[in-house]
């Protein structure tokens, strides 16, 4: 499916942006920089195509010039390409790109993607620090250009912004990506929840709807993503204390419904498309049986068209009228492949299955794959979006390619020697941005200046450790006998373990090797002291039901990261000369008693800490909307002056 997506493109439509699939030719949509070949880039690495992966790059690092007079989008621009060329960047070794001493700091693609970030930079200059929608390349803000966004345009950079900060060494993409989350946690309504679209100068709400869906999705799964990424468990707390309400009124027999901000009573009975990455999100949160059950209301869906509308009527069992599209979205393969890392449950690949059957069977044409027109009689549009290859390919893939690096769960590791140390790559922890783009947390801290002050906090206490005063002994030769007495426990152990598989070369069904690898695993620590038994107790042992599933339990803990993990990550090690102390935005609301009722969970973030330096502003820009942001949910919930 990917290939022939993907040489279609190659063969009819590059260098533009997109592929028409029924005629055959290609357009440009977002900027005119061969969107599609930079969001496939590492779909080629994650399939294991290392030789298309480097003639693309190779090709892309040579031709792709950002020094343009276009307006893009400053959402999109982010999300496909700053996101695809970091994600490729940090595949370079595995792909077997030649590296630039001081890799994954350092690199061409890097470059390329801190260039275009810098030109997304002066749409953040305002007010609120809520960016604008647009943005010229060369010049900035366009002349004109609307003050309204949706919020997750506003919400939606810190994964990328935040990597370009640990990578490049550079405060301000993070810097300006947390100021505008903070923004919009400061402007949410009474009873816990954001609207749809913002005016970002004034911060006034233009639009009311309130959902987890369309012009919102992307902004609770950064606050998410953001937590799993970087040391602040500020942003979980955040998404946290959206949650309670989003449970409280939009969620209704395991669909979530349309809201209004304020209220909280319902203005649209309707499940999104877009809706449907929110199950992947509980389950990164380890909520599977919530997710489990509205991911089974969105297959269902699926089910009765053969895709999911753009739209469908809870209430009718229909598809919306004028929303009745596919545009080969990928959030509910996402959702899916997700789940199915979490809990294996092999009813998941039947949805994948099911996903990729009515692709193939109604989708396909000869150069490629068309979006659905029309779920009701499977029309097809003229037009293959980029994130097919990015997304919905890629999800697909990794949901049954069980043994892809993309799941590696830290058991093997690449290590290799940067400008800041040593380090080990590779190693899973994979975070995905919302175009389906992988970043290695990893590399993250390994290029950060928390990695920096936390080598140095060793090195410190390395140098100040005083050995024979630790061990209590008068001289360096205690020591050498302390390190013989060693010696001689590790042989003694060895001779115990040899001794203890001696005892077990016994015949054994295949039941019972089965077991004795459980218990050689919980009983391991252990076995350097315990007293082997005899051959007939260790077979009664081994042929025995009673193997203490707690036991078993306690490695399925173990093995995973708790939840509460990152919220106990709390302290920024970044160096005052790194970062800036941000300034919260002026809350212009006027206070009643009503709120000073629910001050208390209406507070300010304060991100910095005690010992922060406050940095002279610089001149802030940012990037640009796609089109469906111009527009509310709806329509019915803007509201006039």
């Amino acid at each position: 499916m990917f290939q022939h997506a993907y040489n279609g493109y190659l063969k009819y439509a590059y260098p533009y942006d997109e592929l028409r699939p029924l005629t055959c030719d290609g357009h440009d949509t977002w900027g005119s920089y061969s969107l599609t070949l930079i969001d496939a880039l590492d779909t080629l690495a994650i399939m294991g195509n290392f030789s298309e992966f480097k003639r693309v790059a190779t090709l892309l690092i040579e031709v792709v010039d950002f020094n343009r007079d276009i307006d893009v989008s400053v959402f999109e621009t982010n999300i496909r390409i700053v996101g695809g060329l970091l994600s490729a960047h940090l595949l370079y070794k595995r792909a077997g790109m030649e590296l630039e001493p001081g890799w994954p700091c350092t690199g061409p693609l890097l470059r390329m993607a801190e260039d275009v970030a810098r030109r997304l930079l002066p749409a953040f200059n305002t007010t609120t620090g809520m960016p604008y929608g647009t943005v010229n390349l060369m010049h900035g803000v366009p002349p004109g250009e609307t003050t309204v966004t949706c919020t997750a345009g506003v919400g939606t950079f810190i994964v990328e912004f935040g990597a370009l900060t640990r990578l490049t060494g550079d405060s301000v993409f993070e810097d300006v990506a947390l100021r505008a989350l903070e923004s919009l946690w400061q402007r949410r309504s009474y009873i816990g929840l954001v609207g749809n679209h913002i005016d970002i100068v004034t911060g006034k709400w233009i639009a009311l709807d309130s959902g987890v869906g369309a012009g919102v999705d992307s902004y609770f799964e950064y606050l998410v993503k953001g937590s799993f990424l970087f040391p602040y468990p500020k942003l979980m707390e955040m998404f946290k204390g959206y949650l309670p309400a989003i449970e409280k009124y939009m969620k209704m027999d395991d669909w979530y419904m349309w809201v209004h901000m304020a209220k909280g009573s319902v203005t649209m009975p309707v499940f999104q498309s877009l809706d449907a990455y929110w199950p992947g999100l509980q389950s990164l949160l380890g909520d599977t049986e919530k997710a489990m059950k509205t991911l089974h209301n969105y297959h269902q869906v699926w089910r009765q068209f053969g895709f999911t509308p753009e739209f469908y009527n809870i209430v009718n069992s229909n598809a919306h009228h004028m929303r009745e599209a596919y545009p080969l979205r990928p959030e509910l393969i996402e959702s899916t492949m997700y789940l199915y890392q979490a809990t294996k449950d092999p009813f998941l690949l039947e949805v994948g299955i099911d996903i990729l059957e009515s692709i193939e069977h109604s989708a396909k044409t000869k150069c490629g794959y068309a979006s659905v027109k029309d779920v009701r009689d499977h029309k097809l549009e003229n037009r293959m979006e980029s994130f097919f290859l990015a997304e919905t390919t890629k999800y697909l893939y990794l949901l049954f390619d069980t043994d892809n690096f993309i799941h590696n769960t830290g058991a093997q590791g690449t290590v290799v020697m940067t400008t800041k140390g040593e380090c080990v790559l590779d190693a899973g922890g994979y975070v995905f941005n919302t175009e389906a783009h992988p970043i290695d947390t990893a590399a993250l801290y390994c290029c950060s200046a928390e990695k920096t002050a936390d080598d140095d906090s060793v090195g410190e206490m390395h140098d100040n450790i005083d050995l024979l005063e630790l061990l209590q002994l008068d001289d360096v030769d205690d020591i050498r006998d302390i390190e013989n007495d060693l010696d001689s426990i590790k042989r003694e152990n060895t001779r115990r373990q040899n001794r203890k598989k001696m005892k077990l070369k016994v015949p054994f069904s295949d039941e019972v090797l089965k077991k004795a690898e459980v218990l050689n695993d919980v009983d391991e620590v252990e076995a350097e002291d315990a007293n082997i038994d005899d051959d007939e107790t260790v077979v009664e042992k081994l042929n025995s039901d009673s193997i203490d599933s707690s036991s078993q339990q306690y490695w399925y803990q173990t093995k995973s990261t708790p939840q509460d993990s990152y919220s106990e990550y709390s302290n920024d090690k970044r160096s005052p000369e790194t970062k800036t102390k941000l300034q919260p935005p002026t809350d212009t609301t006027s206070s009643t008693e009503d709120e000073k009722a629910t001050e208390s969970s209406t507070q300010p973030i304060d991100w910095t800490h005690d010992n922060a330096q406050h940095f002279p502003g610089r001149l802030f820009t940012c990037p640009a909307q796609p089109f469906h942001s111009r527009l509310s949910v709806y329509g019915e919930m803007f509201v006039d002056d």
